[in-house]
């Protein structure tokens, strides 16, 4: 799942993880400060510039890139572990990491999110009280960029009212999960009789 600052990624995948126990978060790493309420292990691993070098010398992570001045990756490791005990992962990474994450992984379900309007993702930023204004100017033009990406994506939700826009992201992962690979690949038995 990706979006620009501000769309409500963080908010809608937050609530799928709450109503869904097949599917796990995969926590990236990042060397950005905690901002908020934000939790080490949590939203991120929160690790300095040595480390994240040090992780991508060792490919430590399936993706990564740089994005509003931060590095982000995620884990090899943790991604592996998650589906290997047959949980679906889902990732809340930027587009550049969603597409290195579509070449490495072809059936990879892209999802972008995308705010009603302009003037509501710039309302959105300023509510939110975490960014200083130049801060959120960038924000604001590094959207342009990211929303423009969307075309790359299976899936496009506009996040205009929370609710529905939950929905909808339920709907695509219910949706890939009855799809005749995963249905044969979960339920073998099935197919076996």
């Amino acid at each position: 799942v990706a979006a620009p600052s501000g769309a409500g990624k963080s908010s809608l995948v937050k609530a799928l993880l709450e109503v869904d126990s097949r599917m796990e978060l995969s926590v990236s790493h990042t060397t950005r400060a905690p901002r908020g309420q934000e939790v080490h292990g949590r939203e991120y691993w929160f690790v300095d510039n040595a480390a994240f070098d040090r992780m991508v010398l060792a490919d430590d992570f399936f993706e990564w890139a740089q994005v509003h001045g931060h590095r982000y990756g995620t884990s090899r490791r943790a991604v592996l572990q998650e589906l290997e005990r047959g949980q679906d992962v889902v990732l809340e990474i930027d587009w550049q990491g969603a597409l290195q994450i579509k070449q490495l992984f072809p059936h990879a379900v892209l999802i972008f999110v995308l705010p009603p309007s302009w003037d509501e993702l710039r309302q959105r930023l300023t509510r939110r009280g975490e960014d200083r204004p130049e801060v959120i100017e960038t924000r604001m033009v590094n959207a342009r960029q990211e929303v423009a990406q969307a075309r790359h994506f299976d899936f496009v939700i506009i996040n205009a009212l929370f609710e529905t826009a939950l929905f909808d992201l339920k709907t695509v992962v219910h949706s890939q999960r009855l799809r005749y690979a995963a249905q044969m690949r979960n339920r073998s038995q099935v197919f076996a009789a």
